[in-house]
């Protein structure tokens, strides 16, 4: 039997940021130091933490993180007002706004504020329409992790039935995108659908992003399957249940250490690379 692949996304996040230290310097030879603007809205701890991770993350690099902090009582007007003067900022090449943002705020009206040159976390509707297209520059950065994954592994998604357990905007929705590019066949699944576990057995290829610990079960998954679990719950919990997913699964990543590690370090190469690319912008206008 050929030996199961733990997919280690530890290892992975660390090849891609050591990629990205050669791309910094010469950045930062000429003239530019890559630099992410991250805004956090009211006090929620947890969004805190994962704030400071990134900005870590960011500063572990050399990439500058400016952490913008805003009170609750912060109104969509000011909010936008905020992501405006980032936009035309031209020292801050990516904007995250930490979801989720207080309830009176328009959400989806900030996100949509983002200049798409900047939008690194791959949260507009513009970019989702482009990397659905196949021609965006910054999808979802959990999408993309998954990817890098299968990448890194060099697990070939062509020809292969794709079952995503999740439809939201920015991981169900576009990773399904992303795999229907690589010619992987597709089906998208959420909590309307029916005979689930029957579907599941199907599928070559398991993307678990519903958002609820351990929701699919070992016996739902096809021998020789390929499990990407993007769920993070409370106690450090997947989406899978890893253990007796893994008796059947070919190919799986663990719970923590696995697609979340991948997902910073691609928000710090989509900084990079908007960072090169307002460089090329410069270097074009100056001609």
């Amino acid at each position: 039997m050929e030996k199961k692949i733990i997919l280690d996304g530890i290892v992975v996040a660390k090849h891609v940021k050591d990629q990205l230290k050669n791309r910094i310097a010469d950045l930062k030879e000429k003239g530019i130091v890559p630099c992410l603007a991250t805004i956090l809205v009211g006090d929620d701890s947890s969004s805190e933490t994962y704030v400071r991770m990134k900005g870590n993350a960011c500063e572990k690099l050399g990439i500058l993180s400016e952490r913008i902090h805003l009170s609750k009582d912060t109104t969509t007007k000011e909010l936008l007002e905020k992501i405006a003067e980032l936009n035309e900022d031209p020292s801050v090449h990516g904007i995250l706004l930490q979801h989720p943002v207080p309830g009176h705020i328009d959400e989806r009206k900030a996100f949509e504020a983002i200049a798409i040159e900047k939008d690194v976390d791959g949260v507009t509707s513009l970019g989702y329409g482009q990397t659905a297209f196949g021609f965006g520059d910054f999808p979802s950065c959990t999408p993309a992790a998954i990817l890098e994954i299968m990448d890194y592994y060099k697990l070939n998604a062509e020809g292969l039935h794709a079952v995503v357990v999740g439809r939201s905007p920015i991981l169900g929705k576009p990773v399904s995108a992303l795999l229907l590019n690589r010619n992987a066949t597709v089906t998208t699944c959420h909590s309307y659908t029916q005979n689930l576990p029957q579907i599941l057995q199907q599928a070559d290829i398991v993307v678990a992003a519903v958002g609820k610990p351990n929701f699919i079960k070992g016996d739902w998954i096809k021998e020789g399957a390929i499990v990407l679990d993007a769920g993070y719950n409370k106690g450090n919990i997947g989406d899978a249940e890893y253990d007796n997913c893994l008796e059947k699964a070919f190919a799986i990543t663990p719970v923590p250490g696995g697609v979340g590690p991948v997902t910073i370090s691609m928000l710090l190469k989509h900084t990079v690379q908007a960072a090169e690319k307002s460089l090329k912008f410069k270097v074009s206008a100056a001609k």
